[in-house]
């Protein structure tokens, strides 16, 4: 029997500006770096930042310490409408040209 991948929906995009409203990070706004559909994960910039530390890779090369943002869920952030700037719920609606957008539920703009 085939195993069967299942996509996961997530409801930001990459370029997003969003707000995390649960865990440690509580409160930050950044953006969507990189989207990882599969694994249900976010990249979020200057968000969930921890540290790694880089072994030299050359001979007489000192090694590092970097800051690196780490993937949280989707499902811990919300969109920030880029009109009335508030964290909101997403929605879909077909504008003019009859191009499905994204609505905003609090403003009810689309973008």
């Amino acid at each position: 029997m085939r195993k069967v991948l299942t996509r996961k929906k997530i409801h930001v995009k990459k370029g997003d500006l969003v707000e995390v409203i649960s865990g440690k990070n509580k409160g930050q706004n950044g953006k969507v770096l990189e989207v990882s559909a599969k694994e249900g994960k976010i990249i979020v910039e200057g968000v969930n930042v921890s540290t790694k530390h880089m072994k030299p890779r050359q001979q007489g090369v000192a090694g590092s310490i970097v800051k690196v943002a780490s993937p949280l869920y989707s499902c811990k952030v919300m969109l920030v409408c880029p009109s009335c700037n508030k964290k909101t719920r997403v929605g879909h609606k077909k504008d003019e040209k009859g191009i499905k957008k994204r609505l905003c539920k609090k403003c009810e703009k689309l973008f």
